[in-house]
């Protein structure tokens, strides 16, 4: 147990430090095993941690996924979403808030990356808001809470990750994601609809639409509800795996963009940089995460937080209200994806331990990430709009934020009483 405490102490001490993230998990690891088992057995073991992981069949999901995001966010399909969505709910009172929260569940679902997500709504979805008289608050608050979406309906980079560290099948929980990807929407619009109950000035309500140009902008979308069927429907019905679903996603993406005409030599080499720059992060990250996972898995630590949890609490769903709490207060101060790959091979054991489904707390834990991804001061996806939007205060997209943390928290707490809502489908597919 003190040796695993250390190891976590040093990670933390190095990250204060500015050291990267995956440099200070791997010295961690590194030295760890070194000092537990010999220098010879720590080097042969970090060797083939970075063997196996490099030719890892089931880790081309990442690369394959993360090139179409990128494909898709070059194709212009978030103005389809975004349009489709306002023609239902725009005439509402924060109508266009709900409308960028909706389109960016379904640019959520060909795209896995909650800042892409958020970056491509921000350029999409806050002119309009702002040609209607919208406050910077509930704007940027919308777009930031309605990016997270593109973590946890599938395809989901996080989900990946976590089913490759805990060795669940990420088909099932890439189908686990959506309906709970529902509530997620359903709870945030909630968030807009309070909002606008408090300050009636924050959305005003825009024009509405008629059904004959409803029922267009719903043609308008075809293309991303026919790229969205294939792959996890082709998942969901056993004809291929998450694997092989991102491989044909990857590729329809790139047909769509290239009928679209947005794809030119130029662009093309733009997309592949930045899907290689993505990739090699996630993979170095990744590795160093196993490094340091296998150190811990040799110390006594995850057996004895779990010998502990199980004497302590008689109630075991008190222990994942605990963890979650744990989870919130780090996501405060913490990124995201460290806080995931640093407390997974604490936490998961315990899970297993008491008899939880970890496809369940798969969901919990990227629900957990979502939360992060807009916690002041730190969350990604609140830089990531400022810096597209330097004439907004980052001291409005604080305070917009705040309404729509809360509504993710309700959420959390809806998951952890109803497990079936991520269940249910899974339940359905082949073992």
């Amino acid at each position: 147990m003190t040796e695993a405490v250390l190891g976590f102490l040093a990670v933390f001490a190095m990250a204060f430090l500015r050291i990267p993230l995956a440099v200070a998990m791997a010295i961690a690891g590194i030295v760890g095993m070194g000092l537990l088992r010999g220098w010879q057995p720590a080097f042969a073991s970090t060797s083939q941690v970075i063997f196996e992981t490099g030719f890892h069949y089931v880790l081309s999901v990442i690369p394959l996924f993360v090139l179409m995001g990128n494909f898709v966010a070059r194709a212009g399909m978030a103005k389809e979403l975004f349009t489709a969505a306002n023609a239902f709910v725009g005439h509402r009172r924060g109508g266009l808030a709900m409308a960028s929260i909706i389109a960016s569940g379904g640019f959520g679902s060909i795209c896995g990356s909650s800042i892409a997500t958020a970056a491509t709504m921000t350029r999409v979805a806050f002119p309009e808001m702002k040609a209607h008289g919208y406050k910077d608050t509930l704007a940027t608050g919308a777009i930031a809470a309605g990016g997270t979406l593109g973590i946890l309906i599938p395809p989901s980079t996080i989900l990946v990750i976590y089913g490759i560290i805990t060795e669940t099948d990420i088909g099932k929980l890439f189908i686990a994601g959506i309906l709970p990807g529902i509530v997620a929407i359903v709870c945030l619009c909630l968030g807009v609809v309070f909002v606008t109950w408090r300050d009636r000035s924050a959305g005003p309500p825009a024009e509405r639409f008629t059904w004959g140009q409803r029922l267009a902008a719903i043609r308008g979308i075809w293309g991303v509800a026919l790229l969205f069927a294939l792959v996890i429907g082709g998942i969901y019905g056993g004809v291929f795996t998450a694997t092989e679903g991102a491989g044909v996603g990857a590729g329809g993406a790139f047909l769509f963009a290239l009928l679209r005409g947005s794809l030119t030599p130029r662009v093309l080499m733009d997309i592949l940089v930045e899907s290689s720059r993505t990739t090699a992060m996630l993979f170095t990250i990744l590795i160093a995460a196993m490094i340091f996972t296998n150190f811990i898995n040799f110390t006594s630590m995850p057996g004895d937080l779990r010998d502990f949890v199980l004497q302590f609490s008689p109630h075991p769903i008190m222990v994942v209200v605990m963890m979650m709490g744990i989870y919130l207060a780090l996501g405060m101060v913490m990124e995201e994806l460290a806080i995931v790959l640093l407390t997974i091979p604490v936490f998961f054991p315990v899970i297993i331990g008491l008899g939880f489904d970890p496809i369940w707390f798969g969901i919990l834990i990227v629900t957990i990430v979502e939360i992060g991804m807009i916690s002041p001061p730190v969350g990604l996806n609140l830089f990531v709009i400022n810096s597209l939007l330097p004439k907004v205060k980052l001291g409005n997209i604080y305070r917009g934020v705040w309404p729509f943390v809360m509504a993710d928290v309700v959420r959390l707490g809806i998951l952890i009483a109803f497990p079936m809502i991520a269940l249910w489908l899974p339940g359905f597919m082949s073992r």
